[in-house]
């Protein structure tokens, strides 16, 4: 088959970040009222440019573009079309304002790529392109870098060392407060050859090798420095850290957590699968109460996609549940997941657990858990997951907003959303 019909056959993906950068700017002159809009203005644009693109408002200062394109001159082609489209000003009630946004484009072939890479790769682009001040854009068709798991095996002791470990936080927003109540640090590796590499690649490879001990302290340090600066700034919530099961019956672990929460005043939490209280039970259940006894909040995590047992569920000293978002991103498509949803609700607030559902994507998902009575979510809706620095700015930015109706807000007629 010639290369043309090939191409055509099999479209590239092409997922696009575009996020405003001067805010701050912008709400000064326009007051803060219309300056939220400002997105929905962008998006329109873009929609007008793409009509065949899928476009999305994500939070208040992010705008998504999915959009097929042929190959790899497509692509320079459909980025350098959405750069130039966005630096026109912008009419915004009849005065002409330049609008500076940070874009970061990812994009590459089916079958070499996935949903979890392709988003990943468009936010570390966006990431890269907030510190250099331009586009920047990620051909994933070249070899997988997630490739070469000896390679990455040897590479994975010294990344802490090197600094290519970094954090970033996806906040948790208390759907009646309508305010930011915690948020999930999630563990990032920014390989110096192989670029972003995901948790799905590297937290097994760190298990098999006995590192995740070590990069959970590290971890667990680098949370508390952050957390100081966010109490500077006068926004004090609990930061929650993923642990991994293999570490819930390492004693010596447990000992050096412990050790090292308490030497500080960090409000911490811990979020662990129920899968990984299944392996040991005896010894989990133990040192999660060690953990509870030194003030640490314990969230069960992705609730539902393991084998769920009541007999632990009880066992435990867990303050918050976490709906998996198998469940919550089909919520208006199924019939069975709201039951699903609704009934594990009841049971954790029955056992005076708070709820928090994870992937939640639309308003009308958010709309129906409010009703169900969840009292938190965490998804794209709200924020995608932020390095320190813009995250500071999005607290900085929502001290005094209503973050669910703003949420609801940031969608409309004529800004399109695809639901996978």
């Amino acid at each position: 088959m010639p290369p043309a019909e090939t191409s055509l056959a099999k479209p590239w993906i092409a997922q696009a970040l575009l996020q405003l950068t001067n805010q701050a700017t912008l709400r000064r002159v326009l007051g803060v009222a219309r300056s939220n809009d400002v997105a929905i203005d962008i998006a329109d644009r873009v929609v007008a440019l793409m009509p065949d693109a899928a476009v999305t408002v994500v939070g208040r200062w992010t705008i998504e573009v999915e959009a097929c394109v042929g190959d790899a001159a497509e692509l320079d082609a459909f980025a350098a079309a959405l750069t130039a489209a966005v630096a026109e000003p912008f009419d915004l009630d009849g005065e002409h304002h330049a609008i500076d946004l940070a874009i970061g484009i990812a994009a590459g072939p089916p079958g070499s790529i996935d949903d979890v890479r392709l988003a990943e790769e468009a936010e570390d682009a966006l990431g890269q392109s907030r510190i250099e001040h331009g586009p920047v854009v990620r051909d994933l068709s070249q070899a997988d870098p997630m490739v070469g798991a000896l390679a990455l095996k040897r590479d994975l002791p010294g990344a802490i060392d090197r600094g290519e470990m970094f954090l970033q936080y996806q906040p948790k927003v208390h759907v009646r407060r309508q305010e930011v109540a915690s948020a999930e640090a999630l563990v990032r590796w920014r390989h110096p050859v192989r670029g972003l590499i995901l948790p799905s690649d590297f937290i097994p490879l760190a298990e098999s090798t006995r590192d995740i001990d070590r990069l959970t302290l590290w971890t667990i340090e680098q949370v508390i420095t952050d957390q100081r600066r966010l109490r500077d700034e006068g926004q004090d919530i609990t930061l929650f850290i993923n642990i991994s099961g293999q570490l819930l019956s390492n004693a010596k672990f447990v000992k050096r957590a412990c050790e090292i929460v308490s030497a500080s005043d960090a409000s911490l939490g811990f979020e662990i699968t129920e899968t990984s209280v299944i392996r040991d039970p005896v010894s989990a259940i133990a040192n999660l109460n060690i953990f509870a006894d030194h003030g640490i909040a314990i969230a069960i995590d992705d609730y539902g996609a393991g084998l769920s047992s009541l007999a632990y569920l009880k066992q435990l000293p867990a303050q918050e549940l976490k709906i998996d978002k198998m469940f919550v991103l089909q919520l208006t498509s199924s019939n069975r997941d709201p039951l699903i949803v609704r009934s594990t609700i009841d049971l954790a607030h029955a056992l005076e657990m708070e709820v928090t559902a994870e992937g939640v994507e639309t308003p009308a998902a958010l709309a129906l858990l409010s009703v169900m009575g969840c009292d938190m979510i965490q998804g794209y809706l709200i924020s995608r997951p932020l390095e320190i620095e813009a995250f500071c700015h999005y607290m900085r930015d929502h001290r005094d907003a209503a973050l669910v109706d703003s949420a609801r807000a940031t969608f409309r007629a004529g800004v399109f959303r695809r639901v996978a």
